[in-house]
């Protein structure tokens, strides 16, 4: 079975996406998610320019060879431009050759190891009032678990934080927002936070929070050893992972499970934090980490050292690449949770889907291969508009990690 067509389709259905759709002789076609939030024109590119020709004429059926050769071909490796790339290739062959098995993917991965996979919803509020009105409505919808997320007093913008209670899109049309941060503030005060929640809430479920890299090791192991009473089910990006050695610090000061990786691009970039138990999950994505094939070995890797898989699942995410997170998570052993952020009414109809979402947990579709379809007719409608994510500042104008 033969690619014959290789094209890739932008479009902004309330935000950006970039989709590429492989078409093979057999008439069979796939999606595959290359979206880069911020940067999908530069995946674009290198898709269009550099990928798709490669494509042409290459057996669908052999994945693992092409991964292979678009990673170790290309010389250049890895980057989030690179494996978003590779990853739009290798989501899409996979939704082919289940399409070709005539059956859903989470069959031709092994099958389900778990009924459904268990998602997290995001709660988030200007105050403590409205961040415990926002748990209280996750909850009543039956989600599991929830992370919380606040405004910290005296600071003009906090992340996490969205205008609308559902839709969370931290990127803005026209140039970057510049929001400030002091890490001293919310250190006092996220801790106050998270203890009202669990105060009002009690601990029948998983609570989760997002530091998003924003801390210095020291500063980290304080926030989590204080975080141990509220008995997190993980404290997200405490600090950068450019320095994994600074994962080290926080591990020997607290039990508060970790969680790190939604910027990984490969196996590499997780290897220490994973062989030396320095992490309790991985937050690698289907997107940004080099597609499915890839993601399974870090899953493999994982396993050894009893850390468990969280892939990112933000809107800026395609249901082209949630649905492959979901058909990924009901099917290896060592999965965790999944982040989810329900699209935009807009965005399902341009990407219709048969996932669903029931009792806190999300279920594949019985469809063959992904169960996500393109209508591209419709995404003509809503051509790319820019947009950047914003950029930090600490309260004396340095640039800090957003």
């Amino acid at each position: 079975m033969k690619i014959v067509d290789a094209k890739v389709i932008v479009c902004s259905p309330d935000r950006n996406f970039a989709t590429l759709k492989l078409t093979t002789d057999s008439g069979l076609t796939g999606l595959g998610d290359a979206t880069l939030n911020g940067r999908e024109l530069a995946v674009v590119a290198y898709l269009q320019e550099h990928v798709c020709p490669l494509l042409i004429g290459r057996d669908a059926h052999r994945i693992e060879d092409t991964w292979q050769y678009l990673y170790k071909g290309a010389y250049w490796r890895r980057g989030p431009v690179t494996m978003s790339a590779i990853a739009a290739v290798d989501t899409a062959l996979w939704d082919i050759k289940a399409k070709s098995a005539d059956m859903p993917l989470y069959q031709l991965l092994g099958g389900r190891s778990r009924e459904g996979v268990m998602v997290y919803g995001h709660a988030s509020g200007n105050d403590i009032p409205q961040v415990s009105d926002a748990v209280g409505a996750y909850l009543g919808e039956g989600y599991l678990a929830v992370r919380v997320q606040c405004a910290i007093p005296g600071l003009g913008s906090a992340y996490g934080v969205g205008k609308d209670a559902k839709f969370y899109e931290p990127a803005g049309r026209g140039l970057p927002l510049e929001s400030e941060w002091s890490s001293e503030r919310y250190l006092r005060f996220i801790p106050e936070v998270l203890g009202a929640v669990r105060s009002k809430f009690g601990f029948d479920f998983h609570m989760l929070h997002d530091v998003h890299h924003r801390l210095t090791p020291i500063e980290a192991a304080h926030l989590a050893k204080r975080l141990e009473e509220v008995e997190l089910f993980w404290l997200e990006d405490p600090v950068v992972a450019e320095l994994q050695e600074g994962f080290r610090l926080v591990r020997q000061h607290t039990t508060t499970p970790i969680a790190t990786g939604e910027v990984f691009n490969s196996i590499w970039d997780c290897q220490q934090l994973i062989q030396e138990q320095l992490i309790d999950f991985i937050r690698a994505s289907v997107v940004h980490t080099g597609g499915i094939t890839h993601l399974r070995r870090i899953a493999q890797l994982a396993e050894l050292y009893h850390v468990r898989m969280g892939c990112h699942g933000a809107t800026d995410l395609s249901p082209v690449c949630l649905a492959a997170a979901i058909h990924f998570g009901i099917s290896v052993h060592n999965f965790g949770i999944q982040e989810y952020m329900p699209h935009s009414e807009l965005t399902d109809e341009v990407f219709p889907h048969t996932y669903r979402f029931a009792g806190g947990h999300l279920y594949p579709g019985e469809d063959p291969g992904l169960g996500v379809d393109l209508d591209e007719d419709l995404a003509d409608r809503y051509p790319y508009d820019p947009a950047y994510l914003p950029i930090s500042r600490k309260l004396d104008g340095t640039v800090h990690n957003w």
